[in-house]
Formats: structure tokens, sequence, C-alpha cells
């Protein structure tokens, strides 16, 4: 084997070693919910909307020639309002406020990127520092609704499209102790829905309208689900 061979499998294995493994998710603590929490915020972190997007059309022609293709398709679906998603601070804050916890829900202002980033080789540790809430606010824990992106996505092998469009939201939900900075729930969400049908229907789209919203109710379960106990 040649030393270049040697070279690039050294600078592969680095490369891997640099790609933090994926948070896996965490049970919800009893002593999360109910009296023992104490003060809890609720916090939504979320894109500002819905939009498409074209995993493996993965250069700039390719992706130029991938959104050509589906031009129709992004400009109805970044005009599709987000409310239902921005209704789950709501809903959680209903529902851990049936636990008899003290609970507030943080500004619709609220951005995680905000706060520092921590380096921590512990299991279960948050990303971020969220301590100082403890004095701004008088939480004891956060709860924290990430959706990173939602909309429509559809796979492609450079300019070749490999599926059909689905809705998608992908994202997290997770509890941080405050004092511990150690996740006592960690939820990743993805979800994916396919058109029941037809989906390419324009101008409204509306098996694909219908996948998003089955997708956003999806996640709504996921998030919820914990607290329904």
């Amino acid at each position: 084997m040649s030393f270049r061979v040697f070279a690039v499998i050294g600078v592969l294995l680095a490369l891997g070693g640099c790609v933090a493994p994926p948070q896996l998710p965490v049970p919800l603590a009893a002593t999360a919910v109910g009296g023992a929490a104490g003060k809890v915020g609720v916090a939504l972190n979320i894109v500002e909307k819905a939009d498409t997007y074209f995993p493996g059309a993965d250069c700039l022609l390719c992706y130029g020639l991938a959104s050509a293709a589906n031009s129709t398709l992004t400009a109805y679906v970044v005009k599709q309002p987000i409310d239902d998603v921005v209704q789950f601070q709501a809903d959680v804050v209903t529902a851990l406020g049936k636990k008899q916890t003290s609970v507030v829900a943080l500004p619709r202002t609220w951005k995680i990127d905000t706060y520092p980033k921590l380096s921590s080789t512990q299991p279960n540790a948050a990303v971020y520092d969220f301590s100082a809430l403890k004095k701004t606010d008088g939480l004891d824990r956060l709860l924290v609704i990430n959706v990173t992106s939602l909309g429509v996505e559809r796979t492609y092998a450079s300019y070749i499209p490999t599926s059909e469009p689905k809705a998608f939201v992908l994202g997290s939900a997770y509890m941080v102790n405050l004092t511990s900075n150690q996740y006592e729930w960690f939820e990743p969400i993805a979800v994916r829905r396919a058109a029941d049908g037809k989906w390419d229907e324009p101008p409204n789209f509306p098996g694909l309208t219908n996948a998003l919203v089955q997708a956003i109710e999806s996640a709504r379960t996921l998030i919820l689900k914990p607290f329904a106990k």
C-alpha cells in the first residue's frame, strides 16, 4: 500500500474523529416535572419559514438545476404558514401546567445561538450553557423546542432526482437541568411524510400540503408524549 493511500486514510480518520456523535434519546426524568422540578422555562427556537431542500444535489450546478426544476414548488412552500409549529410552545406550557409545575413561556424572540457553547465529554451534557437563566428568570430547568428546518425535501444524486418530494420536520426537544447542565429529557425530531396519491399538482400542491400538516402534527405528538402520562 502506497504512502499516498496511508495518508488519505489518515486524513479520513482524523476528519471522522472531529464529528461529534449524535445525542441519543433521553427518557424524561421523574424529577423534571411536578413540584420537585422547580420553575421550568419553555423556549421555542425555530426557523423563520418553511422551505424546500435538495439533499444530494451537492455541487453548485446540481443545486441550481434542482432548484430550477422545483421552482414552482418552492414558491408555494415558502408561503406556507408555520403557526402550528409556533403553537408547540403553548402546547408544552399547558401540558406541564397540568403536572403542577411552575411553568413560564420565554419570549418568542429567544434564540439558542445567543448562549455560549460548551464542550464536555460527559454523556448527556447540554451543548449550550443556559445557566444564566437561573439568575435572569429564576429558572431551575429549561425546556427547549428546537426546530432546525421544515418544509419539503427531495433527494438527488447530483442533478438527478432519486425520490418524490416529502414533507418533513427536523430538530429536537429537550429539558436541561440548569444546575448540572445535564439533559433530563432529549427527543430527536425527524419526521417525514409523503403525499397520499399525486404530489405534482401545482399551484397549490394539496397532497404535499396535507403531508406537511401531518408531519407537523407527528412532531407535536413526539414532543408532548412524555408529558401526557
